[in-house]
């Protein structure tokens, strides 16, 4: 996938998009031109256009932003474009290569109080930092489904990285997600959020909470996992198709069979295991501590980062302290 200059700006613009087209559009959640060509078919056919008509409309979008089949020599240079947010941490960085990817999905797992919310919290503030500080210099979108968002904490750590608070808040686009379907609804029709406000960072927190509540009994198993499937393919298209980090937070459920190792696995199965490209999982130590597993990506080793979460964010360990840590 190659991006170039996008030509139309406005859905209107694409050719066999009318005004009252590109209303029925829009109401299926495709607002901009960027979310049409990673679009299905079967998709726009949704809005009454008839699949070969909708296969053309895709094929013009697709033709200005370039997305086509590309050399990898042309790949090379596109996963040029990736950038990395920094968590807050040197040593959590240095676990994901250096910050969290643009254009992937970084999963966090772990029991209440692991620190996953907190992290959310924080990166929304880093992405607003100078690239030379590892920020993005963009905002923030985040999907609250537990009312777990706090902007007192925003305040606070946004003052201890040295930017204002009132700022930092204006470029953070909250949202609660009150079931499943409306953390979906909003998902699919944030793309003119994304675009008006530049958005940087994704955050769906927690990803899994609702389906887990709404969707109960092995009967239930495959719409719920069919759901999930089209949520998390959505997300990944939004940050591919605007450079975007996306991180999703997950809970964990216990494994009762389990005899070594750790008795708990994130819900959502493969689904989630197969769409997140980076997963971590988060686990409290003493007091302020938290341990870091990197259990799968793409092309880092599997290993472990100790942290802390005080009154100013995230932050790192001395190294007398983690070595503490890790002899226990």
């Amino acid at each position: 996938m190659s991006m170039g200059k996008v030509r139309y700006k406005r859905i209107e613009d694409l050719p066999g998009v009318g005004p009252a087209t590109a209303k029925k559009l829009r109401e299926l959640g495709f607002s901009t031109v960027e979310s049409i060509a990673m679009a299905s078919v079967k998709e726009l056919a949704a809005a009454g256009i008839g699949e070969k008509r909708a296969q053309e409309i895709i094929n013009a979008a697709r033709s200005a932003i370039a997305l086509t089949f590309i050399s990898a020599e042309e790949l090379v240079k596109m996963q040029q474009n990736v950038e990395r947010l920094t968590t807050g941490s040197k040593a959590l960085d240095r676990l994901l290569g250096g910050g969290l990817e643009t254009q992937s999905i970084t999963e966090f797992y772990g029991e209440f109080g692991s620190g996953k919310s907190q992290i959310c919290m924080q990166l929304c503030v880093n992405v607003q930092l100078p690239r030379e500080r590892g920020g993005l210099e963009g905002g923030a979108l985040y999907i609250d489904t537990e009312h777990t968002f706090r902007t007192e904490r925003i305040i606070q750590m946004a003052k201890h990285v040295g930017l204002d608070p009132k700022e930092v808040v204006k470029n953070i686009i909250y949202a609660e997600a009150f079931t499943s379907d409306h953390q979906m609804f909003l998902l699919d029709h944030a793309d003119e959020v994304i675009k008006e406000h530049n958005i940087r960072l994704i955050i769906i927190d927690s990803l899994t909470a609702h389906f887990r509540s709404e969707y109960v009994g092995r009967e239930a198993l495959a719409e719920r996992q069919q759901k999930l499937s089209k949520h998390l393919h959505k997300l990944i298209r939004l940050a591919r198709a605007f450079n975007a980090v996306a991180v999703v937070t997950n809970q964990v459920m216990a494994k009762p069979d389990v005899f070594f190792g750790d008795a708990v696995a994130p819900i959502g199965g493969h689904i989630v295991a197969h769409t997140s490209h980076t997963r971590i999982y988060l686990r409290k130590a003493k007091g302020q501590i938290r341990i870091a597993r990197l259990v799968s990506s793409p092309y880092l080793p599997e290993g472990e980062a100790i942290f802390k979460i005080t009154e100013n964010g995230i932050e790192d360990v001395a190294e007398e302290e983690a070595a503490k840590v890790r002899r226990r």
